[in-house]
């Protein structure tokens, strides 16, 4: 089990079940939603209780990005077609156990840094 929250405390969340698929999103949305890279992983919808009010971007026409609406920390992402739920990595209490298992939209990311660490990369 893993708990997590925003910045403020306001939502907090609780993940059930071993989150999957932990990875560092270099694509634009997340790089201008987090400030930077977003490090999520997931878990089915059923294996994730949110607590508090999260607002919900509707970030395209297939997903959506849930924030904090007090303190603006960017938490969750889900697919509309999706059962599943990504919930940001930093928002985890230590410690998690977990690693990046890859980085994502990596013809995406900025230019002002390199991916150098040797995790998997994916376009």
């Amino acid at each position: 089990m893993h708990k997590g929250s925003c910045l403020c405390g306001d939502v907090t969340f609780v993940v059930t079940a071993p989150p999957e698929g932990a990875s560092a999103c270099h694509c634009g949305q997340c790089r201008k939603q987090s400030g930077h890279v977003w490090a999520s992983a997931y878990v089915a919808r059923a294996e994730l209780s949110i607590s508090g009010p999260v607002s919900w971007y509707a970030a395209s026409d297939i997903a959506k990005r849930g924030f904090c609406p007090k303190c603006g920390s960017f938490l969750f992402w889900a697919a509309h077609a999706e059962d599943t739920i990504s919930f940001a990595l930093g928002a985890l209490e230590a410690p998690t156990g977990l690693r990046l298992e890859k980085h994502i939209f990596v013809k995406d990311k900025g230019d002002y840094y390199d991916i150098a660490d040797g995790v998997p990369q994916t376009d």
